[in-house]
Formats: structure tokens, C-alpha cells, sequence
């Protein structure tokens, strides 16, 4: 079988005698695959064409290192003295050189090519695989990011709506302050004023004992609490007559909501998203007085 050295093989294949000098120097002259597989490893170094320089004898190892070197051949041997003297010619079944014919050669080259197209195709299969396993790591990362992005605004809704439900309460508990001391006001009256006369009233009817019924407060302030886009909050007061249109004004002006950005806002609990109709009618109306926690979102 006709056999090229490493060297004139990969000239014969077409690469330069830098990069192929490189590939039989590093592999220590080892054959062709192992030549070609540096090659391919290597192919985009920065410095892969500067011209290549042999390595100095190691100086580390003292004597045996010294022999075992000069006994190693060189790249300049491979490049000059193994081209020359090897590199055109084949063993007959006698075991003596000979010659290789141009067609041997040829065959040579041919056989060299089909490694390196094989070694080529394995290496597109295995980069191939790798972006698969790239592009499955970033699918699942990026699963991750969105379960913890949804996980975090579900926090922020069960926020505001725990909120909510402590304004509510506290209003409760105020109006119930209220009605208590309206009824220790109408029993200290009773007790002052009343007398003997207390024992006639308890024959009248309950309702006319317990006086008129309290009226219902009336409130014409709104404090509103809006949760921007960022996550922060802005707290206001506006009159209970004054539109929607006016709490979307204040935003826009004390707001971190980015020039030109159209937003609308909505009810947390129970969930609404108010309408251009709805800027123009008053808090009261809406349902947003004495408090309300509204959220910005993105139109």
C-alpha cells in the first residue's frame, strides 16, 4: 500500500505548509488522523498561519530528555529530509522501497479526503448535538425565569388584595367606632336628660326609643394608592367628584411611566380595567371613595 508522509499528505490535501508544519509538529508525527483531528481542533486560533517555529530542546529533563530529543526527528526533518527521502515511496511485498507511481499517489490523496470528509461530518454531528443540548438549556432556563416572573406577580396581586382587604377592615372597624359612640352619646343624653320620664318612653314603640337611625357618612375624598409598572407606589388624595382621567394625569406626571408609554389602569379586586368612557366619570361613581388601590398596565 502506497504510503505519504504526514507532511506531503496534508500539502497534497491542500493545506498550508504553516498549519499542516503546526499540526505534524504538535502531534509529534504521530499519523494522519491525529494530524487532522489538530486541524479541525485549531482551525481558528489567531495564530493558526504565522509561520511555525520547532520547539527548543526541553531543558528540564537533564541528560535523558537531552538523548531522548535528538533521537526524536524534527519538523524541519519531516518537512525537508522525510519528504525527500520517503515521501515518494512505497514498500513492495518484499519489504524494499520503491517508487510510488502518480496513480498510487493519487489513490493516497483519495483515501485522505474520505477520512477528512468523515472526520468533518462526525464534527458537524457532534456540534450539532451540543447546540441541541445549548438550545434545551436555554428552553428550560427560560421556563424557569417565567415561573418565577409569574410567581412574583401573583405575590404582588395577593399583596394589593390583602391590602385591600385591611383598608376595608379598618374603614369597618372606624364606622363601628362611630356607631358605638353615637350610642354611649344617646345613653349619656337619656340618663342626663331623661329621669323618671325613661320608665313612660319604654312603653313607646322600639323605634321611636331608639331615635332616628344615624345617617350614612358621606365622604368627598378619595385616597388612591396606584402600583406602577416597576413594582413601586405613588399614594394621593383627590375630591370624590373629581374624574378618572384626573388620577391618570397624576401618574403621568409623578409616575416613572416612560414618555409616550399609553397605560390604562384596573381594579386589583374585584378585577376591572377601566375604559376611555370610564376616565370621565367621577371616583364616587366608580366606586373608589373613601379608597382604592388601582394598577397600571400596559395598553
Amino acid at each position: 500500500m502506497a504510503e505519504l508522509t504526514t507532511l506531503e499528505s496534508l500539502l497534497e490535501m491542500g493545506f498550508e505548509r504553516n498549519r499542516a508544519e503546526k499540526a505534524v509538529g504538535n502531534t509529534g508525527n504521530q499519523g494522519i488522523e491525529q494530524a487532522m483531528d489538530w486541524l479541525m481542533e485549531h482551525e481558528n486560533d489567531p495564530d493558526i498561519d504565522e509561520p511555525y517555529v520547532p520547539p527548543v530542546g526541553n531543558v528540564l529533563g537533564g541528560e535523558a530528555d537531552s538523548q531522548s530529543s535528538t533521537e526524536q526527528p524534527t519538523l524541519a526533518d519531516t518537512a525537508e529530509g522525510l519528504e525527500g527521502e520517503d515521501g515518494n515511496y512505497c514498500l513492495d511485498d518484499n519489504g524494499a522501497k520503491r517508487p510510488m507511481t502518480e496513480e498510487e499517489k493519487r489513490e493516497q490523496v483519495k483515501r485522505l479526503e474520505e477520512l477528512m470528509r468523515v472526520k468533518q461530518a462526525e464534527r458537524r454531528e457532534r456540534e450539532r448535538a451540543e447546540e441541541v443540548e445549548r438550545e434545551k438549556l436555554r428552553r428550560r432556563q427560560g421556563q424557569e425565569l417565567q415561573q418565577i416572573r409569574q410567581k412574583l406577580q401573583d405575590d404582588d396581586m395577593k399583596k394589593l388584595a390583602d391590602q385591600r382587604r385591611k383598608e376595608k377592615m379598618e374603614d369597618k372597624m372606624a364606622r363601628q367606632r362611630v356607631k358605638e359612640k353615637i350610642a354611649r352619646d344617646r345613653e349619656e343624653r337619656a340618663q342626663k336628660f331623661g329621669g323618671g320620664g325613661s320608665m313612660a318612653t319604654s312603653t313607646q314603640p322600639a323605634e321611636t326609643s331608639q331615635g332616628p337611625p344615624p345617617t350614612k357618612k358621606e365622604y368627598d375624598e378619595s385616597r388612591i394608592q396606584v402600583r406602577l409598572l416597576d413594582g413601586s407606589t405613588i399614594t394621593t388624595v383627590f375630591k370624590a367628584q373629581e374624574p378618572l382621567a384626573a388620577v391618570r394625569v397624576y401618574v403621568q406626571m409623578n409616575g416613572n411611566t416612560p414618555e409616550g408609554q399609553d397605560f390604562t389602569l384596573l381594579s386589583p379586586y374585584p378585577r376591572h380595567v377601566y375604559t376611555e368612557l370610564d376616565m370621565e366619570k367621577p371616583l364616587k361613581e366608580l366606586g373608589l371613595v373613601p379608597s382604592a388601590v388601582l394598577v397600571v398596565t400596559k395598553k
